[in-house]
């Protein structure tokens, strides 16, 4: 996709903002360049990470969310400030590589078992046959052509009722493996709280074998349970580990929020103490390193990474130098006017008033807003947001459901399920509560 198309496609979810939006169509753009690269050039090419500045609910995380699933790339998105320098009871920064290598192993081993579906129904079926009807002796060595082909028959009419859920709730015996908990470990040193992997089912076989054991349950319950142990069968999880690597690798984002919370140089007394600490710890893995995970070790070199923050209290020029260095771009988010909170309730694909009518939908309840109950809701939650604290497109979550609370609550005993929202009826449910301040600080 050319940076334009990235943009088109980030619109569909996120209203206004369209500097952020093309800082990372430009980022995401350039990782294709990479790629084309002579192997010893792309090496040197770094990703050009990006600051996010804005405050809350504006959209920064959704779009770097929605920039991760276009590219199907491993996302994970971590609060700086829940790291603590090292020798300081806490998580350590590494763990973040850790956390995003294990969801890059979930999207390859999907992937792989998308590919390995169908083959797996098919061997699920065909152990599914076998308990339903068993082979005898006498048909694996068949001393008659007449006794296997009615064999053969009566299996296929099982296999034809099998698909057409007709033995559903028949009961069989199935051998089942014990699930026997997993060998991870969280331990504290010296250095805060470490993550240990290790698969103790290697060390101890005996120990944690996972014993079979004979269970009833019901067919389609069975059928499930026999394709998913088929799948894992299929899947060679050294390559689906290895494929990951490659991928969080070339492709990873890690979305830094709340970075602004550990800006500060010469931290004082008390809780800031860590901040430059976690910076300088934080420094090494945007930089590029090498991280230890149970799957392997992972070069951080080209991972992107997007940190965003409000910066209210701080700046991003009081992060230390070597970390300001580390993300060139700097990209600041408009605060969302009325304009904005209007077509964020009409405009994104999976918009507020879309869910709300679907919602209701389900009731029988046919809910149409009119242009005007639109521009009242946008009104009513730029209000809000002035007289108390901004938190953006959130606010319109809280004011819809206070808007509508009453044909939540009687949706199912309403007679007439055709409901019009007008501007009337916005200003009857929430002019009093946006009026007396000290209500709306605990209503919206």
């Amino acid at each position: 996709m050319t940076p334009r198309q990235i943009v088109v496609e980030l619109d569909k979810y996120v209203v206004g903002q369209h500097a952020a939006k093309r800082a990372v169509a430009i980022a995401l753009r350039n990782r294709i360049r990479r790629q084309k690269l002579p192997a010893d050039l792309a090496q040197d090419v770094i990703p050009k990470n990006i600051i996010m500045i804005g405050s809350t609910g504006i959209g920064k995380t959704e779009i770097a969310r929605r920039l991760a699933r276009l590219s199907n790339s491993p996302f994970l998105k971590v609060e700086a400030s829940k790291f603590t320098e090292v020798g300081y009871v806490g998580r350590d920064v590494e763990s973040m590589i850790r956390d995003l290598v294990e969801i890059g192993v979930d999207l390859v081993r999907e992937e792989k078992i998308a590919e390995v579906a169908e083959k797996a129904e098919q061997n699920a079926e065909e152990r599914m046959l076998d308990l339903l009807l068993p082979r005898t002796k006498q048909i694996e060595e068949p001393e008659s052509d007449s006794s296997y082909e009615q064999f053969e028959r009566t299996r296929e009419k099982l296999r034809q009722q099998l698909r057409e859920a007709r033995l559903n709730a028949r009961m069989v015996e199935l051998e089942v493996q014990e699930r026997t908990n997993p060998g991870h470990f969280e331990i504290y040193t010296p250095q805060g709280i470490e993550e240990m992997d290790i698969n103790l089912r290697d060390m101890f076989p005996n120990m944690f074998g996972g014993r079979p054991k004979s269970r009833k349950m019901r067919v389609d319950e069975a059928m499930e349970y026999l394709i998913q142990e088929e799948e894992q069968k299929l899947i060679d999880m050294d390559q689906v580990a290895r494929l990951a690597i490659e991928r969080v690798e070339s492709t990873g984002i890690i979305f830094l929020d709340e970075i602004d919370k550990i800006a500060g140089r010469e931290g004082g007394q008390g809780p800031d103490v860590s901040r430059e600490g976690v910076q300088r710890d934080i420094l090494p893995i945007v930089e590029g390193t090498t991280v230890n995970t149970r799957y392997g070790m992972v070069k951080t070199d080209h991972i992107l990474f997007i940190a965003a923050g409000a910066f209210h209290v701080s700046k991003p020029s009081d992060l230390i130098p070597e970390l300001q260095g580390r993300f060139p771009i700097r990209v600041e988010l408009k605060p969302l006017t009325i304009e904005d909170f209007k077509r964020i309730l009409v405009e994104p694909k999976n918009s507020l008033v879309r869910q709300y009518t679907a919602l209701l939908g389900t009731e029988g309840i046919d809910i149409k807003f009119a242009d005007d109950a639109i521009d009242a809701i946008a009104r009513f939650a730029f209000s809000v947001n002035e007289q108390t604290e901004d938190i953006g497109a959130r606010r319109l979550h809280t004011i819809m459901e206070t808007l509508l609370d009453e044909y939540s609550f009687e949706g199912p005993d309403l007679v007439d399920k055709n409901v019009n929202i007008d501007s009337g009826y916005v200003h009857k449910q929430l002019a009093e509560i946006v009026k007396n301040e000290d209500l709306s600080r605990y209503i919206l």
